[in-house]
């Protein structure tokens, strides 16, 4: 197995970098000029300013979806088809599909992609049949580009992993090109997952707010997990991304956004959503169905003591204001809710698993009628499997504060935030 990088260091000529104790032979861009007019260049943009050598002459197969874009919103499918240098004999698409036409929990069925011709997979959440499609297909190369949102239970990066196994098996390549965490990979927050809560919104012991990059988190996966599922590594290559340190936040990059799924409309979504998608184990409403999914939440019979009682405790970096709504889909789908919008103040200041806790704990003392949603069981709760600590849950329900709820995870966070480190990829600035 090797493990690579390119970035601006070496198309000039191959150097040794040492990243997490091991030497890796890395490949490299530009130079410090690639980083044009302040703006962080993708994976995508290094892969196409080599002229796509690292694809050269190898049957491709790519996993992405709207977001795998060039800053001038050109596809990256698109462009690697119509350069004539990359041979792409399958797409495959995530959750929510390669066209984004799905909604949450649904992938795309197989079609044609008009545009290119080239034959257009479902690859959400299913190892095996990734790798009969891999196999079929006669995928040499196996390239991998969506832009993720830096939360555990989003689950781009579980179709990252599951292909990562599928590929290892096959003794096909896997290539990642480097997208920025767009809520910043300064660290790492929240509770780590316990084996036994592992589902699709979390399939292995990373933190809630994994503050990684895709490629990061590709070399943690391939290091501690792929080889003890498939019985060998991936060869892994990372294409870096030039100009990205760990403490930008997506509007610090100069990059367009592009909504990575139906419901994360704006970075300022990305902001909340490692805290806020709490909600969906509720009863309350999430905000699914409006126009500001995970920051507005709520549900019929609330009123303005909930605002009222999260803006007497000045949680950083936030605000609350008293809201009404009514979602035309999901939870209380029809029904005026009333509730909260979460704004965001100060994001360096914002914590928001800490703040969507305080959030559950006001609620639960000023509108008790709404609990938990159950899976699968009455006793089987979603919160568990998005926090990935039963913990977390008990503890809310006796009554602990905030500080108390966020002990619970301390310990299982120390140790992921050691082995994280030995992944890092990029700098993290004011360390």
């Amino acid at each position: 197995m090797s493990t690579r990088h390119i970035d601006r260091r070496t198309l000039f000529g191959g150097t040794a970098a040492v990243l997490g104790g091991a030497a890796l032979p890395v490949l490299t861009a530009t130079g410090a000029a690639a980083h044009r007019g302040g703006r962080v260049r993708t994976g995508i943009e290094v892969l196409a300013d080599a002229d796509f050598a690292e694809l050269a002459g190898q049957a491709v197969g790519v996993i992405s979806n709207p977001t795998g874009i060039l800053p001038d919103l050109g596809h990256e499918v698109d462009l690697m088809h119509e350069s004539g240098k990359v041979d792409i004999v399958a797409v495959f698409g995530p959750e929510h599909g390669f066209r984004g036409t799905s909604q949450a929990g649904e992938g795309e069925d197989y079609f044609l992609d008009p545009k290119t011709g080239i034959p257009v997979y479902n690859a959400y959440n299913d190892k095996d049949r990734m790798a009969e499609l891999l196999a079929e297909a006669g995928v040499e190369t196996l390239v991998f580009d969506i832009q993720d949102v830096g939360s555990r239970f989003y689950t781009y990066i579980w179709t990252m992993y599951l292909a990562m196994e599928a590929a290892a098996g096959l003794g096909i390549r896997f290539v990642v090109l480097d997208r920025p965490n767009p809520v910043s990979g300064a660290e790492a927050t929240g509770p780590v997952l316990h084996p036994e809560h592992a589902t699709f919104v979390g399939l292995k012991p990373i933190a809630q707010r994994h503050g990684m990059t895709v490629g990061e988190l590709a070399r943690l996966f391939n290091a501690e997990f792929v080889t003890e599922a498939a019985g060998t590594p991936v060869d892994l290559t990372v294409v870096e991304m030039d100009g990205w340190h760990g403490r930008m936040y997506f509007e610090d990059t100069g990059l367009p956004w592009v909504a990575p799924s139906p419901n994360m409309p704006t970075p300022g979504t990305a902001a909340v959503y490692p805290g806020t998608c709490l909600f969906e184990a509720t009863a309350l409403s999430e905000g699914r169905g409006t126009t500001q999914p995970f920051q507005l939440l709520g549900a019929p019979e609330i009123d303005h003591a909930w605002a009222e009682a999260l803006n007497g405790q000045e949680l950083p970096g936030a605000r609350f204001r008293e809201a009404y709504f009514k979602p035309v889909f999901s939870k209380w789908s029809g029904e005026v809710c009333g509730g909260v919008e979460l704004q965001v103040t100060d994001r360096r200041e914002f914590d928001p698993i800490r703040t969507a806790l305080a959030m559950i704990i006001a609620q639960r003392a000023v509108f008790g009628q709404y609990g938990w949603r159950s899976q699968d069981g009455p006793t089987s709760y979603w919160l568990d499997k998005l926090t990935g600590d039963e913990a977390v849950r008990l503890a809310i329900e006796d009554g602990a504060d905030v500080d108390e709820v966020s002990a619970v995870w301390a310990e299982d966070l120390a140790s992921f935030a050691d082995l994280r480190e030995t992944h890092l990829i990029y700098r993290r600035r004011g360390r």
